[in-house]
């Protein structure tokens, strides 16, 4: 279970705006700050990380509700959900080990913490700032008269400075 203190944050804005670029970018700044850190990705088309004819492949069209596959390096867990039935994101959390923070990308329709991003050269407005969930916004454009930080959006370690924000500290 993640841990009760450990923080999220979320990843949010257009498709193509560079969500998964900018996560993989600071994820290795906040490593060598001392902090553990998971992800959680969303995606909108299904997605199978498992093949025909694998063994795992063959206990889940048998019917098993849950595989895991376990080996010395890593394990994984697949879990089966009835069609269009994706989870709220505090139980996906909730199968999560203990960290200090975990960045979410996606589920910008659900209630917590976000940056918002917005690369102006993909020619799309600034998605709509829906309530109090987004706290920031990264840009690689000036924008005004937001009651919001704005970050660079190229300047991962000013991002990843804002993100450790929302970490549990490893010395606490």
């Amino acid at each position: 279970m993640i841990g009760p203190t450990a923080g999220v944050l979320g990843v949010t804005g257009w498709s193509g705006a560079g969500k998964t670029t900018l996560i993989t970018a600071i994820l290795p700044v906040l490593a060598a700050r001392g902090l553990r850190v998971s992800t959680v990705k969303h995606a909108h088309h299904d997605v199978d990380l498992d093949r025909p004819g694998k063994d795992t492949y063959r206990h889940r069209a048998a019917g098993a509700v849950e595989v895991m596959l376990a080996t010395a390096n890593r394990w994984a867990l697949l879990h089966e959900l009835p069609e269009g039935e994706l989870p709220p994101l505090d139980t996906l959390l909730a199968h999560m080990t203990a960290v200090d923070l975990v960045l979410v990308e996606g589920f910008k329709s659900r209630a917590y913490p976000q940056i918002l991003l917005h690369r102006a050269g993909q020619g799309k407005p600034l998605p709509e700032i829906r309530g109090p969930h987004v706290v920031a916004v990264a840009s690689d454009a000036a924008l005004a008269d937001l009651d919001l930080p704005v970050l660079p959006l190229n300047d991962v370690a000013a991002i990843a400075d804002f993100a450790a924000g929302f970490a549990r500290s490893p010395a606490r």
